[in-house]
């Protein structure tokens, strides 16, 4: 029996809440403890890297584990180990060394996560409803940074881990009592049956599709960006503008707003394709081109103003307008891969989360070198931008590949 699908994607998103949550912590809570902890720029650029490190690890794994094991127990477990990871970090703070580790684990966790849902989603999210699904998805990993972003700097910075780890035990109790795995570890069942179900598909295939590659390059791109934005934000703010504490809950704009419009373009993607006949290719196309080109002018903006209020409005639209694709390439998985959703998508975030990891030291190294300026931080990350667009407008598909 198939979960109905708004309970599937009510449970998928509020893990996605949690996911992102705990992920943005980090990135405010590592003003208070360089303070106290007087880290150089450097050791701040590792502490936030290294969880992209373990993030990098447990993509491919998480979406084969899925495919043996079932949704429902990776899931769990994925939740599980993130949370754990996030409440113990007070106990690992006292030495950068034991911190970087912990944060391995975190992104371990969190990687094992997004490619499981992936893999939910294509069998049991119709294809007509697939773009506001992961609109909605994507709006409530932005919920949860925004909250994160809104609560954290009230508190102390080891409180922050205890209240954002605590939450995902919780989820858990309800994902084991409300969500009932809708197939065996064989034998797979889809609320919409791909045309070709072949499972037995040589791992060559997955790199062998220039449709495949524009989807792998669009995802590279947009994490370039946002991962500058997700782990330099509070600091640039802090560092360069002169943020106070307070100012910091600013950063909670750019998050509401990539909520906002994930949900709003998902169902602007799904109409246009039911109700104004549109092809699923234009319109993954349009959304990637505006999810990518858009995000790369407003950046360059926001590198080039010094007003405090100014640079967080241009950041919200940056990051607003980054939300289209989930309407766009994100949603591209379960149409040229249905049967393999969870191990394209883990693909794609194995090389979309290198941006993750170059971009703590990366950033780190440009801004010393540039004697504190951010500037060539940004025009890299918009250049970045304009190549993928270009290359998902030239190479994508909507047919089925494997």
């Amino acid at each position: 029996m198939l979960n109905n699908p708004a309970h599937t994607l009510w449970l998928c998103s509020m893990a996605n809440f949690i996911n992102a949550a705990d992920r943005v912590i980090m990135p405010i809570a590592i003003v208070q403890m360089t303070d106290e902890f007087k880290w150089d720029m450097h050791g701040q650029g590792w502490v936030l890297s290294s969880f992209a490190v373990g993030y990098i690890s447990s993509q491919v794994i998480g979406a084969s584990a899925t495919r043996r094991y079932g949704g429902k127990k990776v899931l769990m477990m994925s939740v599980l180990l993130w949370s754990l990871s996030t409440f113990l970090v007070p106990l690992f703070a006292h030495s950068i060394y034991s911190l970087i580790v912990a944060r391995v684990v975190l992104g371990l966790g969190e990687g094992l996560g997004l490619p499981t849902i992936f893999h939910i989603f294509s069998h049991g999210i119709p294809s007509e409803e697939r773009s506001r699904a992961f609109g909605y998805l994507v709006a409530a990993g932005s919920i949860g940074q925004t909250l994160a972003s809104v609560i954290c700097p009230q508190l102390s910075w080891s409180m922050m881990f205890y209240l954002f780890g605590s939450i995902g035990f919780i989820w858990v109790f309800f994902w084991l009592y409300f969500f009932k795995e809708p197939r065996g570890s064989v034998d797979e069942e889809f609320v919409e049956p791909p045309k070709v179900n072949n499972h037995n598909v040589n791992w060559r295939e997955f790199i062998s599709h220039w449709p495949l590659w524009s989807i792998y390059i669009a995802h590279f791109s947009m994490n370039w960006s946002n991962y500058i934005i997700l782990q330099w934000l509070p600091t640039y703010l802090t560092r360069t503008l002169g943020a106070g504490k307070t100012h910091i809950m600013l950063t909670a704009v750019p998050y509401l707003m990539n909520s906002v419009v994930g949900v709003v373009a998902g169902h602007c993607a799904d109409s246009l394709i039911t109700h104004y006949k549109w092809t699923v290719l234009s319109v993954r196309r349009l959304m990637t081109s505006i999810g990518l080109m858009g995000p790369g002018i407003f950046i360059l903006f926001f590198s080039a103003v010094n007003d405090l209020p100014l640079a967080v409005f241009f950041v919200t639209i940056c990051l607003g307008l980054s939300a289209c694709n989930s309407s766009g390439h994100l949603s591209n998985h379960a149409e040229v891969a249905p049967s393999h959703a969870g191990i394209t998508f883990a693909i794609s975030n194995t090389l979309a989360t290198v941006p993750g990891i170059l971009c703590g030291p990366l950033t780190a190294e440009l801004v010393t070198q540039s004697h504190g300026r951010w500037f060539p931080v940004f025009i890299i990350a918009a250049g970045v931008n304009f190549v993928g667009a270009m290359v998902y407008l030239s190479q994508s598909a909507a047919s089925q590949l494997l």
